[in-house]
């Protein structure tokens, strides 16, 4: 199940890159910018201001699709995902995320770029969501991709059975690893989750000398603590392939996304200036951490 293919890709590994989305996600990242790859099944998008009121879903599906007060509702318990209402709207206001796809149709995406890939030291980066939701597919995925000769990363937050990792080892170049919060307790406060599985999986990756980049969101109010980053530094030089941390800073496009998804409604949070983010990088590498600049 993906709900994405993006093209020309520079900030997700190495070179110019195909980013592959894969729905469904054990985490719960208060925060999240892809809400839409929480659920593992293929959901309903509803853009309100594309909506032209042509009405064709109310005559579809009038148990799910209301209008009240002038106002389009969407009755989500009632809704089946049959996305007839989506074939129907004329404004594209309605909009199934997440499609069936095979490991074919996804490898005949990411051949499209290949000559990018050759010039620029690229490839395919398999991201989320959390790829390691659909273990046997992402597995598929990453093979047909390296027996192609094509260099490949994968984006995970490593909340997954070891052995689903040890059995992808040998098809992944590069492991952009997802660090949300270093203090147990607050990750569970912000993903619902602790951490405790997430650094088990970190050091067996690293007991096989695999790339790994770090990659920390941080977001203002919540973890742009100096304990957080004193942690990050010591992170970045704990195992010899971890080649440093990379900080994603927080910004507000998951606000419109659970909107359109009717899902919750999530927090906005300030979005650091770059004055702030360098400072955020500055603190790290002061504690003698390793940073990563694109």
């Amino acid at each position: 199940m993906v709900f994405g293919i993006q093209y020309f890709s520079i900030h997700d590994g190495n070179g110019i890159r195909t980013n592959v989305f894969l729905k469904g996600c054990p985490l719960r990242c208060i925060w999240c910018h892809n809400p839409e790859g929480f659920d593992g099944n293929a959901t309903l998008s509803f853009s309100e201001s594309k909506c032209t009121g042509c009405r064709a879903c109310f005559e579809l599906c009038p148990d799910v699709h209301r209008m009240d007060n002038g106002v389009h509702h969407i009755k989500r318990d009632k809704c089946t995902c049959c996305f007839r209402c989506v074939e129907a709207c004329e404004g594209q206001a309605l909009e199934q995320s997440g499609q069936q796809k095979t490991v074919s149709e996804v490898l005949e995406a990411v051949r499209r770029d290949r000559r990018y890939y050759d010039t620029s030291g690229g490839g395919v980066t398999l991201t989320g969501g959390e790829p390691m939701s659909q273990p046997e597919f992402t597995e598929a995925i990453l093979e047909a991709c390296k027996s192609e000769g094509i260099n490949t990363a994968l984006e995970t937050c490593g909340f997954a059975e070891p052995r689903l990792f040890e059995r992808i080892l040998p098809f992944v170049d590069t492991f952009l690893y997802d660090i949300k919060e270093t203090d147990s307790d607050v990750h569970k406060e912000f993903t619902g989750v602790d951490n405790t599985l997430i650094l088990e999986t970190l050091k067996l990756l690293a007991g096989f000398d695999k790339k790994i980049i770090l990659r920390c969101p941080i977001i203002p109010g919540l973890n742009d603590r100096t304990d957080h980053f004193k942690n990050l530094a010591r992170m970045s030089t704990l195992y010899s392939c971890i080649e440093g941390v990379e900080i994603m800073p927080y910004h507000t496009l998951g606000i419109s996304k659970t909107a359109r998804l009717g899902t919750f409604s999530q927090d906005s949070y300030e979005t650091p200036s770059e004055d702030i983010v360098k400072s955020w990088t500055n603190e790290i590498v002061e504690f003698g951490g390793k940073v990563i600049k694109y």
